[in-house]
């Protein structure tokens, strides 16, 4: 597999966590970290493979650094680049916009010749509406470390597990 980029964007820390722990199950000399508030579109560029993570903020609003970094997706060269996305949000507190920000990401994604992997069906989490869900899958890895904290670690190995596949 070539090397992979995890950009990622947190308020609370609890995305740099998940994002350290991706880099971890993928390997450090595989994976390299860029916190989105000091990284650039050539720093994307790098990469073949890519991961973008970012909590919902709120009512569905993208994590601020993130959403001060979309500008920077928008002027890279992604085409042909495989991209991943993860996201966390409270399902119950905001089940009306749980993980929106995956769905924010995954839409400035669109249009620029990237494949978008890592999709996961909906089964096992309790919300009412999400802008990252699309034709009933999440279109990234949906996290909830308020509510489900115990069934992260399980949830990220096996979506690495399946992007392992998918990467280059």
């Amino acid at each position: 597999m070539q090397k992979v980029g995890i950009f990622y964007g947190s308020d609370t820390g609890n995305t740099e966590a998940v994002a350290k722990q991706i880099q971890q199950e993928l390997g450090a000399d595989i994976a390299t970290i860029f916190d989105v508030a000091n990284a650039k579109a050539n720093d994307m560029e790098e990469f073949s493979n890519l991961i973008f993570g970012a909590s919902t903020m709120g009512i569905g609003d993208l994590q601020y650094d993130f959403e001060d970094f979309l500008p920077e997706i928008e002027a890279a060269d992604l085409e042909g680049k495989i991209i991943a996305i993860f996201g966390l949000g409270d399902q119950y507190s905001y089940s009306d916009s749980f993980v929106d920000a995956i769905g924010d990401i995954y839409e400035k994604l669109e249009g620029k010749g990237c494949q978008i992997i890592g999709q996961v069906p909906t089964d096992g989490y309790d919300y009412d509406e999400s802008r990252g869900e699309i034709d009933g899958q999440f279109v990234g890895l949906p996290l909830d470390e308020e509510n489900q904290g115990d069934l992260t670690d399980e949830r990220i190995k096996d979506w690495i597990n399946k992007l392992k596949d998918e990467f280059i």
